[in-house]
Formats: C-alpha cells, sequence, structure tokens
C-alpha cells in the first residue's frame, strides 16, 4: 500500500489537521472528496449551473482561509454545509436585489405543461424546479435530507436551527412538493 493509498484513506478531521501543519495537498484532498456534494447543494439550491459552479469556488476559497480555525467540535461536512448554505443565501439576496433592479427583464416559460409527452419533457428537471422553487427556509433542510443525507441533528446544527423547526420545515416542505407536483403524479410513479 503506497503513500497515495493511505493518504486517500484519511478521515476529514486527519486531513484538517495535515493542511493545518502545513500540507497543501491535504486541502485538495478535502476538495476532491467534498466538491461534487457542495455542487449538487448548491445547484438544488440556486437552480443554475453556472452559478454553482462560481458558488462552490467561493465556498472552498472560504474554507481554505478559515479551516485553520476549525475547532473540531463538529463534523468537517456539518462545518462546510454550514458555509455552502450561506454562500446560497448570498448568492440569492444578491440575485433578488439585481431582479428589483431590472424589473423589464423577460423570462420565457420553459416548463411544460403535465400534458407534454414529446421527449423534450424530463420529470428530473421538473422536480428540481419544484424544489427550487421553494422557500429557502423550507428548501436547505429539505435538501440537507433528502439530497446529502444528513441526520435531523446534523441539520440543525449546521443551519442553526431547533430540532422542531428542522423537522416541522422538512415536513412542509415536502407537502408543498406533493402539492406542485401532484400534475405529474402519473410520470413520477
Amino acid at each position: 500500500m503506497g503513500p497515495q493509498t493511505v493518504f486517500k484513506l484519511a478521515d476529514d478531521f486527519s486531513l484538517i489537521k495535515d493542511f493545518i501543519e502545513g500540507d497543501e495537498r491535504a486541502f485538495e484532498t478535502l476538495v476532491n472528496r467534498h466538491k461534487e456534494k457542495v455542487r449538487n447543494l448548491i445547484y438544488l439550491n440556486v437552480g443554475d449551473t453556472d452559478a454553482a459552479d462560481d458558488i462552490a469556488q467561493d465556498v472552498f476559497v472560504t474554507v481554505y482561509k478559515k479551516l485553520k480555525h476549525f475547532r473540531f467540535e463538529s463534523q468537517f461536512t456539518t462545518w462546510l454545509y454550514r458555509i455552502t448554505v450561506n454562500k446560497c443565501r448570498d448568492y440569492l439576496r444578491k440575485k433578488k436585489i439585481r431582479s428589483i433592479f431590472s424589473p423589464f427583464t423577460i423570462e420565457e416559460e420553459t416548463r411544460p405543461s403535465p400534458e407534454r409527452t414529446d421527449e423534450s419533457f424530463d420529470i428530473r428537471q421538473i422536480v428540481r424546479e419544484a424544489v427550487a422553487n421553494l422557500p429557502e427556509k423550507l428548501k436547505t433542510p429539505l435538501t440537507l435530507r433528502d439530497f446529502e443525507g444528513m441526520s435531523y441533528q446534523e441539520i440543525a446544527k449546521s443551519l442553526d436551527l431547533e430540532l422542531g423547526t428542522v423537522k416541522s420545515r422538512i415536513f412542509r416542505a415536502r407537502e408543498q412538493l406533493k402539492e406542485e407536483l401532484e400534475p405529474y403524479k402519473e410520470e413520477l410513479i
């Protein structure tokens, strides 16, 4: 077993400690280990692949700058997802402000009707759009639970919310999705 194999098997805490001690490769390994989950979480929150790449880069720049101050009190992923969610909120806040100052932009309606049966109908895209249209306070906990597999406790800690609030928001998000996706029920089964 070579040094690269041992290096790949290191857990997040060991990699963080190695990075703090000056090993830049440890940070690269952390990024490679978590970049797809971070990017997916961002995409599910903002719904824009170009923005997802930019925000992901911003997330990892922030992680790089702050990693030396990581306190090992929670899982690295909990800390990483908190940074990611905050960056998504910043992006959405800026986007909302920009839309206020440019009210004359025209958006085409690209969502197919439920009756449409040609090959352009993509149920995965419909579900992604439905999730993206949820209010942020519902979308984020739902995404962390159902798409990232985090426990309710991890979500509560990541979002700095009470456990009951997390459960309630996830329930409400699922109910809202069920209602919005009702016209597509046949395609979803």
